[in-house]
């Protein structure tokens, strides 16, 4: 999720984070109150910084894992540079990167994956 869209989802946030809780993922971060938060990024470029920081990081089996929240969101563009980044940060550290959706954002979240070449990334529907 892009920054501006996280306060009006903290519902689905929840959920998503209580679904990883019951598939055995611990020392969970969330970009929320009552989680500590995970480490942020900072992509410099056009003259501007923009600061990415992943929805959820969890870890299991000793393996670290950064999901990211997929909803219909009015920056496409921002989500899909969000998400390339970590996909790329993850193989670099030879972790896993996930995307999370719900019913309604099935459709927005394939052609997202497609437009960036992750179509190879089965999102979990929650």
């Amino acid at each position: 999720m892009v920054k501006v869209e996280k306060s009006e989802n903290q519902e689905f946030l929840e959920k998503s984070i209580n679904h990883l809780e019951a598939t055995g993922f611990e020392n969970i971060k969330a970009d929320m109150d009552g989680y500590d938060t995970p480490k942020s990024y900072v992509r410099k470029g056009r003259g501007a910084e923009t600061t990415i920081t992943p929805d959820i990081v969890a870890v299991k089996n000793g393996r670290k894992y950064y999901f990211e929240i997929s909803l219909k969101s009015e920056k496409p563009r921002l989500l899909k540079t969000k998400w390339l980044f970590l996909d790329t940060l993850s193989r670099m550290n030879s972790n896993r990167f996930r995307i999370i959706t719900t019913r309604g954002h099935y459709k927005f979240t394939d052609n997202m994956l497609q437009d960036i070449n992750l179509s190879n990334k089965e999102p979990i529907k929650i």
